[in-house]
């Protein structure tokens, strides 16, 4: 059976996208907010989104501008304060997180006009969402540029905040039924965490080991 092949240097922007987002998932998603001047809070969903390191900690988001290359609240936000919180999604508020993503005017801040709770935070002037399983405070360390309507943007993560239950505070072991992840799929697509395996990392020792007794 032959493969299809795309020359991404031939597609148009629409067509990589379903192509990316498509194939790569399912993606965590940040629900980030973080606030104006005028002490707006403002709320958006990214799915473009992950972790990068552990020392220093870092993430990364991928951030969108508007079609005239403008920023959009989050962008222009963190470009002024240089601090925002990433809020984690679990299915309890995965609704409320779609409905961040409407084009609410730049005055009015979607957890207000959604009802969605916040708290302080204790390190940057953005809060948490209430209702989220996790948030991790981030301060911007730096932002790549890549074209008018792209910014890869790298935070630093001074704190975390999660829902008890979730993570042993002994092992830090996180259980993953309580937490209750969504990821992002395409469209209007998403996914649950219902059904996992685990796969065990092991030594060249043991791989060696495991190779000969299946010879014997």
């Amino acid at each position: 059976m032959g493969n299809l092949s795309f020359n991404f240097a031939q597609l148009q922007p629409a067509q990589r996208y379903k192509l990316l987002c498509g194939l790569v998932v399912p993606r965590p998603i940040a629900l980030v907010t973080s606030m104006n001047p005028d002490g707006v809070v403002n709320a958006a969903p990214f799915s473009f989104f992950n972790v990068f390191s552990e020392n220093p900690a870092l993430l990364v988001l991928g951030l969108q501008h508007n079609e005239d290359g403008s920023p959009k609240d989050t962008t222009r936000n963190i470009h002024l304060s240089g601090e925002f919180v990433v809020n984690l999604v679990d299915e309890g508020i995965a609704e409320a997180m779609n409905l961040t993503a409407t084009d609410f005017p730049p005055g009015e801040g979607e957890p207000t006009a959604l009802g969605m709770a916040t708290m302080a935070s204790a390190l940057v002037k953005p809060p948490r969402l209430a209702q989220t399983p996790a948030a991790f405070e981030c301060r911007r360390t730096v932002g790549l540029a890549f074209g008018p309507q792209r910014e890869l943007l790298i935070g630093e993560v001074l704190a975390v905040h999660v829902r008890e239950g979730i993570v042993d505070p002994a092992t830090l072991n996180v259980d993953f039924a309580t937490l209750a992840p969504v990821g992002r799929l395409c469209g209007s697509a998403y996914a649950r965490q219902r059904d996992r395996f685990e796969l065990k990392r092991i030594s060249y020792a043991e791989w060696r080991a495991g190779r000969r007794r299946a010879t014997d």
